[in-house]
């Protein structure tokens, strides 16, 4: 028998707008599995590796912009969805994490598939709750309705975020063959409003910007914002405000700079360039030089954010202002600010000379990783979504530029693990095409995210392999090493030939650039399976292009005189 408030805490998921189960299966979780897989406003789907299943969850709430909920039986299982809720967290996508656990009375008596799963994940999901463990009483019915309302509801609230409910249940865990499950639809549904953020005018700030001459805007990690990107882009022409994005702020135009990394370590330029102001919102960004030069300046730093809450990334932080960014902007645009012309135009030419000095350096330069990858450009689908791996990955892509896809990274936590899972999560609930670009420690590291019975005929895969972690020879410490192969690279000798015969995946693998371009002309094509396309490359040979490509970028600005 199936106890009523298991079912209730499934309907009021449904009630409360959460239609996505992914489910791993487990005894211990059978109540929970058999409730949502019943409910006939709730789609289901079963991955049996857990840490592929929580991964694939964020990938599908993370677009679907509202919580899936994941559930797993008790013991190693549930740690096995940390390190996708460690992600989730950091990059504030809501999850609903409910784990089967022993009764309370079995922790740590040596019985089977037993850990200490109360407050498991402890400050890597926004609350914890504990489900009562017998319901032989109104209250602890009532106890349960309030958890379900509470966690729910918390997942959902700015800044959303992963939640996690530990259940303990007790047999029998599966119902009589005739045991119909009734879903009530006159729960206790406890909702929440919030109000909307009221300040309207920042005259108060006023005075103090103008004050400013040379403001820099820098968006953090975030999904694509039409309006925002429209107010950035008149910032920039209007008001020679200047913008640096990279790939995953989801907000490059022509407008703004992009090409940053290719100048920002260099002291030839620092000074020029050094704005008085820096404005932000949004989470992290890549550039490494970008994160460095804000440091290193004497700009205030002044953070935009619903909530009022912030990080001090360039440890320069002066000034937290609690809006919605756009709000902010939209202030910014409308009011009087008188910026230093020069400052702009001196960030413009080098963005623009560095455009050009790219362009002629990759059509040179031998075929790699970085040349593939600006071909591969050229291919993807506009209305399309790019998911790309950590490492060099999504390196190459900031190095490239602007980029008219939106862009998913898993910069929460910034690991290689998940990045093949959180992509099939977006392809699952997407009708455009997702691309994958991926190393191939990173593809390896996650192949179970294809083990499961649902079609993926949106996927596309890029697999850049060049058999090692390549970007341990761009990194000064390793790369001087004795062991950087063995120990740093860690050298492998697969590639994609099985892993793509045993999902079934179309594949070819190319090492030529015509072969690449003539891969690429019909990857795109309509295919009732992904396909997977495998560059495979030298690593040692990689490296030395990128050091060629960012010597002549170098030695070409340096003819740039900005004053």
């Amino acid at each position: 028998m199936i106890i009523q408030p298991i079912i209730d805490l499934v309907a009021l998921c449904h009630q409360k707008g959460i239609t996505n189960v992914i489910l791993s299966p487990g005894s211990r979780c059978a109540p929970l599995t058999l409730a949502f897989a019943r409910h006939p406003g709730i789609t289901t789907r079963t991955i049996s590796d857990e840490r592929s299943a929580a991964f694939i969850a964020l990938g599908m709430a993370q677009q679907l912009g509202k919580p899936v909920a994941l559930v797993c039986t008790s013991g190693s299982a549930a740690m096995n969805y940390f390190p996708a809720i460690a992600e989730a967290f950091f990059q504030q996508i809501p999850l609903l994490i409910i784990t089967a656990d022993r009764p309370p009375e079995w922790i740590n008596q040596y019985d089977g598939q037993t850990v200490f799963q109360a407050e498991l994940y402890g400050q890597h999901v926004k609350k914890s709750f504990r489900f009562p463990d017998s319901f032989e009483s109104k209250d602890q019915v009532w106890h349960a309705n309030r958890i379900s309302n509470e966690a729910i509801n918390l997942a959902n609230q700015f800044p959303p975020g992963p939640v996690h409910l530990n259940i303990p249940l007790r047999e029998p865990f599966y119902p009589k063959v005739d045991e119909r499950l009734i879903f009530p639809e006159d729960l206790r549904n406890i909702e929440v409003y919030e109000p909307e953020i009221t300040l309207k005018s920042f005259d108060f700030l006023q005075k103090e910007i103008q004050s400013y001459r040379k403001i820099l805007i820098i968006p953090g990690q975030q999904i694509r914002n039409i309006g925002i990107q429209t107010v950035l882009d008149q910032l920039s022409l209007e008001k020679k405000v200047v913008i640096v994005t990279d790939t995953i702020s989801n907000l490059q135009s022509e407008s703004t700079i992009s090409l940053h990394d290719h100048w920002l370590g260099n002291q030839e330029w620092s000074e020029s360039l050094q704005p008085d102001l820096i404005l932000t919102f949004g989470k992290s960004i890549i550039s490494k030089s970008l994160k460095l030069f804000a440091r290193k300046s004497n700009a205030a730093h002044w953070h935009i954010q619903e909530d009022g809450k912030s990080k001090d990334t360039f440890q320069k932080l002066s000034k937290i202002i609690t809006s919605y960014p756009i709000s902010f902007l939209e202030w910014l645009l409308k009011n009087s600010i008188s910026q230093e012309k020069s400052f702009a135009e001196r960030w413009n030419s080098l963005q623009a000379k560095t455009a050009t000095s790219l362009a002629s350096s990759l059509a040179e330069s031998k075929f790699g990783e970085y040349s593939a990858l600006r071909i591969i450009s050229k291919f993807i689908p506009e209305d399309s979504k790019i998911h790309v791996a950590n490492s060099m990955s999504v390196r190459y892509l900031n190095f490239l530029g602007k980029w008219n896809q939106e862009i998913y990274c898993n910069r929460g936590t910034s690991g290689i693990d998940g990045s093949n899972s959180t992509a099939v999560g977006c392809a699952l609930v997407s009708n455009e095409f997702v691309t994958l670009i991926t190393g191939d420690l990173a593809f390896f590291y996650d192949r179970n995210a294809f083990w499961h019975n649902y079609p993926l005929s949106n996927l596309r895969i890029i697999l850049l392999n060049n058999h090692a972690g390549g970007i341990f020879r761009l990194i000064e410490g390793p790369s001087s090493q004795p062991e950087l192969e063995e120990f740093f690279e860690t050298k492998q000798a697969l590639n994609g030939t099985h892993l793509a015969a045993e999902f079934g995946f179309e594949y070819n693998r190319v090492n030529t650039k015509s072969d690449l371009e003539a891969s690429l002309n019909d990857f795109y094509s309509e295919s009732s399976v992904p396909k997977l396309l495998e560059i495979e490359s030298n690593s040692e040979e990689n490296a030395r292009i990128l050091d060629e490509v960012k010597e002549r970028i170098k030695s070409e600005l340096l003819g740039l005189h900005l004053t």
